[in-house]
C-alpha cells in the first residue's frame, strides 16, 4: 500500500493476500455496487446476493468517505455515499498490479491484505480545461474524466467560451455554433514576435446531446461538470455571431464587426450590460442547464474586461446612473450579480474569477477563483466568500515544467512537480475562519499552446498527480516522490502521455505547430508580483497581463 496516490488518511498493511479474479461477485446496495463496478470495470464484477466483494452504506462516514478492508476471505467496503464507494473501488484498483488500469484483465490478481480509512480534506479537487482556444473533441473530455476519477479529482471546469471560440450548440441562438465556433486561422508566433498565422481553419463545438452525455458520464464517475461562459469580456466570438450585443452598438452607430479572434491575448470586445444581453444569456444558460442536468456550479467569468466601449456609450453610462452606480466597475459587478441571481433561481451557484470580487457587489454565495494569488484569495475568504485556489503559481499548467529549450513551447517558466506538491491551499497563517472558506484547489490547462490531447497529457501529468494529493490529503505526504514514481506505471497502463520526471521524450518536443520553449522570456515569479499589485488597483477589471 506504500505507493497509493493520493495517499489515504489511514492505511494499515496486514499479513497475507487475497486473489481477486475477473467476474468475481459483489454484493450490497445497488447504487454502491454500481459505483464499485464502474471503478473496477476491468474486473467485470458480477452482482450477487453475497459477494467476494461486499459493499455497505455507513451513515457515520461523511461525503466521499470510505473504509476498505482486504482479508484472506475477501474485500469489505463501507461508504458514506456513492462517491465514497467509487473511491474505495479506485483505491482497490491501485492495490492491484498496474495492469488493472488497462481495459482488459488477463487473469486474476493478488491483493495484499490491509485496511484503509479515507476521506478528502477538500471538497473541490478540480481540473480546468480550456476548450475555447483549442477545441478538444468529446472523446478527450470523457478521457479526462476517466483520468481525473483515477486520481479522485472531482470537478471538471470546462472553459467553453472565449474570444477564440464558442463551443456549445444553441438551438435558440444557432449562430453561436454556426459562426462563433470556428476561426479561419490561428497565430503561430511567440510572445512579442511579429504576427504569423498557420492559415488552417480551426473549430468545433459540443451539441447539447454531447453536453448531456458528458454530464451523465462525469456524474457516474463522481465528477461534477462546471461549465463556464466567460462574460462580459472575452466576447469576440459571441459578437461575431450576434453583433447587436456589442457595447458599441448602443452608441447609435454601426461599429466595425468583431470576428472570432485569431490571435492570443486580450480583445477590447465586450458585451453590452443592458437587459437584452442578460435576457439573451439567460436563454443560452437555460439550454446548457437543461442539457447537463444537475449543475450545482456555473462559472460566469468576469475577468480581464476592457470597459472602454461602455464608457463611450451614452446609453450604457445613463443606465449605470439610473441604477445609482458610481462607476463602470460597479456596473461590471452589477452585471455579474444579475447573472448570478439568474443562476440562483435555477439552483446553481455562480463562480467568478477574482476581478469580479475586486469589483464588489457579489452575491454572498458566489464562489471566487483567485487566479492572481493568495493575497486576493485571503481577502475574498475574509469577506465571507468560498474560494477555490487557482493561482498562476503553481497551478497554471500552461507554464513549462523547466526553464529549458528542451521543453515544448509554453507561456512562461517554470512550474515543477515539486512546486505543485509544496502548495498549501489553506495556509496556517490564515485565520480559522478564512481557512474554512477554502473549498479546495484546481489546476488550469489554458490551451493557447495545447493544440491537442497529447499536449494536454504532457502539461497535465504528473503535475496533476501532485495537485490530486494536495487537494485530497491537504498536503503532499512523506515519500510523495517515491510514490509518484511508482504511480507512473499506472499512467503508462492508462495510456497517458505524461512528461517523464527526467524531461520530455524526443517526440514530445513537437513539430511545426508545437515549437520549443523560449526560457526566461516570461518568468512566473515576476508575473505573480505584477498580478498581486493589480488586485489592489481600482480599475482591476482591466487585463492584468
Amino acid at each position: 500500500m506504500t505507493d497509493l496516490l493520493p495517499r489515504p488518511a489511514v492505511f494499515e498493511p496486514g499479513g497475507g493476500s487475497f486473489e481477486l479474479s475477473p467476474g468475481a461477485s459483489v454484493s450490497g446496495p445497488a447504487e454502491l455496487v454500481d459505483a464499485v463496478r464502474l471503478a473496477l470495470a476491468v474486473l467485470d464484477l458480477r452482482p450477487a446476493e453475497s459477494g467476494t466483494v461486499t459493499v455497505e452504506a455507513d451513515a457515520s462516514l461523511g461525503a466521499e468517505a470510505y473504509t476498505l478492508e482486504v482479508t484472506a476471505e475477501g474485500v469489505r467496503i463501507a461508504a458514506g455515499d456513492r462517491a465514497g464507494a467509487f473511491y474505495a473501488g479506485q483505491t482497490l484498483r491501485q492495490l492491484l498490479p498496474h495492469d488493472a488500469f488497462r481495459t482488459v484483465a488477463r487473469a486474476g490478481w493478488i491483493v495484499p491484505c490491509g485496511r484503509v480509512e479515507d476521506a478528502p480534506r477538500f471538497s473541490w479537487r478540480g481540473v480546468h480545461l480550456d476548450v475555447a482556444r483549442h477545441f478538444m473533441p468529446k472523446r478527450e473530455v470523457l478521457r479526462m474524466v476517466d483520468i481525473m476519477a483515477a486520481h479522485k479529482l472531482n470537478r471538471l471546469h470546462l472553459h467553453l467560451v472565449d474570444d477564440q471560440g464558442w463551443r456549445v450548440e444553441s438551438r435558440a441562438a444557432p449562430r453561436l455554433h454556426e459562426v462563433a465556433s470556428h476561426r479561419p486561422r490561428t497565430t503561430t508566433s511567440y510572445y512579442r514576435e511579429e504576427p504569423a498565422f498557420d492559415e488552417v481553419p480551426h473549430g468545433g463545438y459540443y451539441t447539447l446531446d454531447d453536453l448531456a452525455e458528458i454530464g451523465a458520464y462525469a456524474r457516474a464517475r463522481a465528477v461534477t461538470i462546471v461549465p463556464e461562459i466567460d462574460v462580459p469580456g472575452h466576447a469576440s466570438a459571441i459578437l461575431a455571431a450576434y453583433p447587436a450585443l456589442d457595447a458599441r452598438a448602443t452608441a447609435g452607430r454601426e461599429p466595425e464587426p468583431f470576428g472570432v479572434l485569431e490571435r492570443w491575448g486580450i480583445s477590447p470586445a465586450i458585451l453590452s450590460p443592458l437587459p437584452p444581453t442578460v435576457d439573451f444569456l439567460t436563454v443560452v444558460i437555460d439550454e446548457m442547464l437543461e442539457a447537463l442536468g444537475e449543475t450545482p456550479y456555473f462559472h460566469i467569468g468576469g475577468d480581464e474586461c476592457v470597459l472602454d466601449h461602455w464608457a463611450s456609450s451614452p446609453e450604457i453610462v445613463a443606465f449605470a446612473e439610473e441604477l445609482g452606480l458610481e462607476s463602470l466597475s460597479d456596473l461590471h459587478a452589477w452585471f455579474l450579480r444579475r447573472l448570478a441571481d439568474v443562476l440562483a433561481e435555477r439552483g446553481s451557484r455562480a463562480v467568478v474569477w477574482d476581478e469580479a470580487f475586486v469589483s464588489g457587489m457579489l452575491r454572498p454565495d458566489t464562489i471566487v477563483m483567485p487566479w492572481r494569488g493568495l493575497g486576493v484569495a485571503r481577502r475574498a475568504a475574509e469577506a465571507g466568500h468560498d474560494v477555490v485556489q487557482t493561482p498562476v503559481f503553481p497551478l497554471y499548467f500552461d507554464y513549462a515544467e523547466a526553464s529549458s529549450e528542451e521543453e515544448p513551447m509554453a507561456i512562461g517558466d517554470a512550474i515543477t512537480v515539486s512546486d505543485v506538491a509544496a502548495f498549501v491551499p489553506a495556509p496556517e497563517s490564515w485565520t480559522a475562519g478564512q481557512r474554512e472558506h477554502v473549498l479546495g484547489a484546481q489546476f488550469q490547462l489554458w490551451s493557447e499552446r495545447l493544440p491537442d490531447g497529447r499536449a494536454v497529457d504532457y502539461r497535465a501529468w504528473p503535475r496533476g498527480c501532485a495537485l490530486a494529493e494536495v487537494a485530497w490529503s491537504g498536503s503532499a505526504g512523506s515519500g510523495f516522490e517515491a510514490r509518484l514514481e511508482g504511480h507512473l506505471g499506472r499512467l503508462d497502463a492508462l495510456g497517458v502521455e505524461y512528461r517523464p520526471l527526467t524531461g520530455p521524450h524526443p517526440w514530445q518536443l513537437g513539430g511545426a505547430g508545437h515549437r520549443r520553449h523560449r526560457p526566461g522570456v516570461v518568468k512566473v515569479d515576476e508575473v505573480m508580483k505584477h498580478l498581486e499589485e493589480m488586485t489592489h488597483v481600482a480599475d482591476s477589471t482591466r487585463p492584468s497581463m
